[in-house]
């Protein structure tokens, strides 16, 4: 800008020195054409006056981007301020919620699962129904109640589980008598497991359920994938994992079912195809490499069903009973069924076992803990059975003589199950009882566990389940557990798992949610009434099954 008035000066000066009329040079003559004078003197000036316009122009043009590059100027100093107040904002609003957060988790650590306060600090109740108005009967006539209607019913539950053991038995060697043992899968003998095993069954008919591990031949393996060995997995998948088919040396997966015959009713746990539709060698490889490496569940119940179908017209004519699926969509759910109409249930599960640990894999259970179905067919479900009833075999032993550890699982299953009769199914399972069972058991002293504290604990128990019907949250008791016993034997990569809860579905489904804590408030309600009404009468439905079973 000053450039251009220096030049605007210039240009003034210059016009007026060289006017003739106020600075006349010496030896200048006037023209004698005085009009041609004006003319020349109108061109300068309009020369003069376009030459002033430009300038004018020019020192516009800079004033405006110099205003231009001051207000970007501001405009960034700005941005900048508010970038810096941002991030500090951000940073301290994520030191506050990290510090809540442990203050949260140390406040759970201390305070549950353990109940510190026994019977006098008890929690609030839910949807306004406080559990410590809840009034249990005495001492004496939980006893009583036990004696008629829990103790009775499942008196013959050892006799039960001897007749269903020895039925498995013959029928799984008949099994193991129809495969090939080079190229058919191996069945192994079979585990028992559950509330049967574990000395709670309180519904009636008595169902023993057994675990029967396979194993594919030789040079095959399967191969679990947990899912907390991978990055990331959805939430409603924790608890879930893969089994992958493949050969123990390493090598591609090849299917085994072109090179043995199956027979007519066998299925290809990979592939669906009965043994006696042999494809060619090419179709072969492309169904070996095309689909998909993880064995399916659905496959996997087919092929069990089918066996123990084969098996079983192999040995019925040594029995005077029928044997029948129980349901469809579950396999290995049996039913015996004897002339005089009764019937005993009981299931075998296919399942395989995760590397050398008591984790088994199960492709389906009637009652599945978490109350959610798999996604996918190669999706199956890690059970803990088998640790959880040696844990509390475990506890047993270092409990007082006549414990009431069952009595309370007991007592507080047979109040869920007649409540699921009076208002229909929720999300509350047998399953959770017996996790926060495990917690508390885990939490309290052997001493705390007398015979003559039932009422306390049976107390403790419910209040267990209300603060975690509160909070939608019940933690698996093995998975993500630092505190069991390293004597368990449970792998190190499952205690050091993120914590699984078994409430998550509560969080995606309110309906649920709300039909499950009316249910159990509706629960605590009819209590006292019917244990009362039980330990004076015992309905006809627990009238126990016939005494014996013919086998010839």
């Amino acid at each position: 800008m000053a450039v251009g008035l220096f030049r605007v000066c210039l240009v003034v000066v210059t016009a007026i020195i060289n006017h003739p009329l106020l600075f006349p040079r010496e030896n200048a003559t006037v023209p004698e054409n005085e009009e041609e004078i004006i003319r020349k003197m109108q061109a300068h000036q309009e020369k003069l006056q376009l030459e002033q316009l430009r300038l004018e122009e020019e020192v516009a043009q800079l004033a405006a981007e110099k205003e231009a590059v001051e207000r970007v100027a501001e405009e960034s100093q700005q941005q900048h301020e508010a970038h810096v107040a941002w991030d500090l904002w951000t940073t301290l609003c994520m030191i506050l919620f990290l510090i809540i957060e442990v203050w949260r988790q140390d406040h759970q650590d201390g305070a549950w699962p353990e109940c510190p306060g026994g019977d006098e600090d008890e929690l609030p109740g839910l949807g306004g129904t406080p559990l410590r108005g809840l009034t249990l009967p005495n001492k004496t006539t939980l006893d009583h109640f036990y004696e008629r209607c829990i103790r009775s019913a499942t008196a013959d539950a050892a006799r039960t589980r001897e007749f269903v053991e020895g039925f498995v038995d013959d029928l799984l060697e008949a099994l193991r008598s129809l495969c090939n043992r080079d190229t058919d899968m191996e069945v192994e003998d079979f585990i028992g497991v559950d509330s049967m095993y574990e000395n709670w069954q309180v519904d009636r008919p008595l169902l023993c359920r057994l675990f029967v591990p396979f194993t594919p031949p030789e040079p095959y393996r399967f191969y679990p994938e947990l899912w907390y060995s991978r990055r990331s997995v959805p939430l409603d998948r924790q608890g879930y994992g893969q089994i992958k088919v493949a050969r123990a040396d390493g090598d591609a997966l090849s299917c085994i079912c072109g090179k043995t015959k199956l027979g007519e009713d066998m299925l290809c746990l990979l592939h669906g195809k009965p043994g006696g539709e042999r494809p060619g060698r090419e179709m072969e490889e492309l169904l070996c490499t095309g689909e998909s490496p993880y064995l399916d569940t659905m496959q996997v119940m087919k092929w069990f069903q089918t066996a123990l179908t084969r098996a079983w017209h192999r040995i019925a004519r040594k029995y005077e009973f029928d044997l029948a699926f129980s349901h469809l969509d579950t396999p290995g759910s049996l039913k015996i069924k004897f002339r005089s109409g009764k019937f005993m249930p009981f299931d075998l599960v296919p399942v395989i076992q995760c590397e050398d640990s008591d984790l088994y894999f199960v492709p389906h259970l009637p009652r599945e803990p978490c109350g959610s179905t798999p996604a996918s067919s190669t999706d199956w479900l890690l059970s803990f059975a088998v640790y959880e009833r040696h844990f509390l075999r475990m506890t047993s032993k270092a409990l007082p003589e006549g414990a009431c550890h069952l009595s309370c699982l007991q007592i507080a299953s047979f109040l869920l199950s007649k409540q699921a009769r009076l208002t229909g199914p929720s999300g509350l399972h047998g399953y959770h009882l017996k996790t926060a069972l495990l917690h508390l058991l885990l939490a309290r002293r052997a001493s705390d566990w007398k015979a003559a504290q039932l009422v306390a604990r049976l107390h403790e128990l419910l209040s267990f389940l209300e603060k975690s019907l509160l909070e939608k949250k019940l933690h698996h008791f093995f998975v993500g557990n630092r505190k069991v016993p390293e004597a368990m034997g449970l792998p190190e990569a499952v205690r050091r798992a993120e914590p699984l809860n078994l409430f998550r579905p509560f969080v995606l489904q309110r309906s649920l949610y709300r039909r499950t804590v009316d249910s159990f408030n509706e629960m605590l309600k009819n209590a006292p009434a019917l244990i009362s009404e039980y330990s004076l009468h015992v309905p006809s439905d627990h009238a126990s099954l016939p005494p014996k079973a013919v086998v010839l």
